[in-house]
């Protein structure tokens, strides 16, 4: 029989929350490739573009600071009546594709369905139509004496958003990642025993390339938690699973991946086994760096760093938050436990980054080995703030800028992290995503 922690892990993906949301928190956060723009959705089903300010010369310290460029309504609440489910609007992922003219285009997706999106702009408006009146309506054929030449005329700006691909039909369990293929042709979509193959010219089709659905469900043990395509090589991808092991698959091997290239999974020290091992060693994220040489994951506790050619173990693990090692009992009562939090590098693959609770959020130097501890408050959001660092206190005496373990506020964390690819701007690298106020 199977122990309840793990039906409670494998619940805590396969069974929808249905628990009440507020509309306005934030689900995802996402770049577009030139770190001119920001997404951003919520659990209303809302995306949230962001434009960053242009540097002027009268200005020069509102650099990069972020204005709202459009907004629109990307998914809305639906019901399976086969199934009697509710499917939530709730945004999950936001990849943006990479700028081929003046418009922008976008995927979006929440629990079931994935929409391409075309944000474009329009400063001038069509005047002068033979056929048309002003307002647009037919004119009557016996009236048109003259011909006339149509002219554009500026007008104020107007952000327009149009869903232009809908797809749909694909995922009977939720959808937990989307990835934009190097060959932009093509995406994934995965979902926690699925992950399929799109084209985005088709909407009606798309080819299963991973399948991990037991006959007898009674027999699951794992499900996909992550799912990231190479960045360079479009024959290549890698997903992560409940149990903390990563798979890189070749897609010019077999149309199934079923059988992995490469399988990446560390050793579990016997000596730290507990209660809690195979919850905390779930990986709620998996991102290649930028170069495609490395692997990042996140688990509940660390980050942990894969070289591609070495499958054993990882070469760089950073402690997020170890002094919640004796807290997870009370963070197990409370299902924070099963918080997934997202992971990201910097745009030289030297710094990672990653969220905590008590709105702070970990940032790692890969080359000197320093870490810091910032919080991502209220009272710091106010343009050119300095972060200060924080530090946690475990015991014995604390010092007057430390704030003790037993303190921490585990309704405000921080799941959700973007950086900009753009390494030049070192002092505008990141947005975070809070959940709860």
């Amino acid at each position: 029989a199977k122990s309840s922690h793990w039906k409670k892990l494998l619940n805590s993906f396969l069974i929808p929350n249905l628990s009440k949301r507020k509309a306005d928190i934030i689900s995802t956060v996402e770049f577009n490739h030139t770190g001119e723009l920001l997404a951003t959705g919520d659990k209303g089903g809302r995306v949230v573009i962001f434009q960053r300010e242009q540097e002027s010369k009268n200005q020069v310290h509102r650099r990069g600071e972020y204005n709202v460029y459009s907004t629109f309504q990307s998914h809305e609440p639906e019901f399976d009546y086969l199934k009697s489910l509710e499917i939530e609007e709730k945004i999950n992922k936001i990849r943006w594709l990479p700028q081929q003219n003046a418009a922008y285009f976008l995927l979006s997706t929440n629990d079931k369905t994935v929409k391409l999106w075309k944000v474009s702009e329009r400063d001038k408006r069509p005047e002068g139509y033979n056929l048309k009146d002003e307002e647009g309506r037919l004119r009557d054929p016996a009236t048109i004496t003259t011909l006339r030449v149509p002219v554009l005329r500026p007008m104020d700006l107007m952000v327009e958003a149009t869903p232009r691909r809908v797809f749909a039909n694909a995922h009977t369990y939720h959808i937990n990642s989307i990835s934009v293929n190097s060959d932009y042709e093509t995406y994934m979509s995965a979902d926690d025993l699925r992950i399929n193959l799109w084209n985005f010219e088709i909407t009606n089709q798309s080819f299963n390339i991973v399948d991990i659905k037991p006959a007898n469900m009674e027999e699951l043990t794992e499900v996909i938690t992550a799912a990231e395509f190479h960045p360079h090589h479009c024959n290549t991808f890698v997903y992560s699973s409940s149990k903390g092991t990563i798979r890189l698959c070749d897609m010019r091997a077999s149309a199934l991946c079923d059988r992995h290239t490469k399988f990446f999974e560390e050793p579990e020290d016997p000596s730290n086994r507990s209660f809690f091992s195979e919850i905390i060693s779930s990986i709620s994220d998996v991102k290649f760096s930028h170069s495609g040489r490395y692997i990042m994951t996140r688990d509940y506790l660390t980050v942990k760093v894969w070289d591609l050619n070495m499958e054993n173990r990882p070469i760089e693990t950073y402690q997020v938050h170890d002094y919640l090692r004796s807290k997870l009992c009370s963070l197990y009562e409370n299902d924070c436990i099963f918080d997934k939090f997202e992971c990201v590098w910097n745009g030289s693959d030297s710094v990672i980054m990653t969220g905590s609770y008590n709105n702070f959020f970990r940032m790692f130097d890969r080359n000197t080995k320093r870490d810091v501890t910032l919080e991502a408050s209220r009272e710091n959001s106010k343009p050119r703030a300095i972060l200060k660092p924080r530090k946690v206190c475990v015991g014995g005496k604390r010092r007057k800028d430390e704030i003790s373990v037993d303190s921490l506020d585990f309704s405000k964390k921080i799941l959700h992290t973007a950086w900009t690819r753009l390494t030049r701007w070192t002092s505008y690298y990141l947005i975070i995503s809070h959940t709860e106020y």
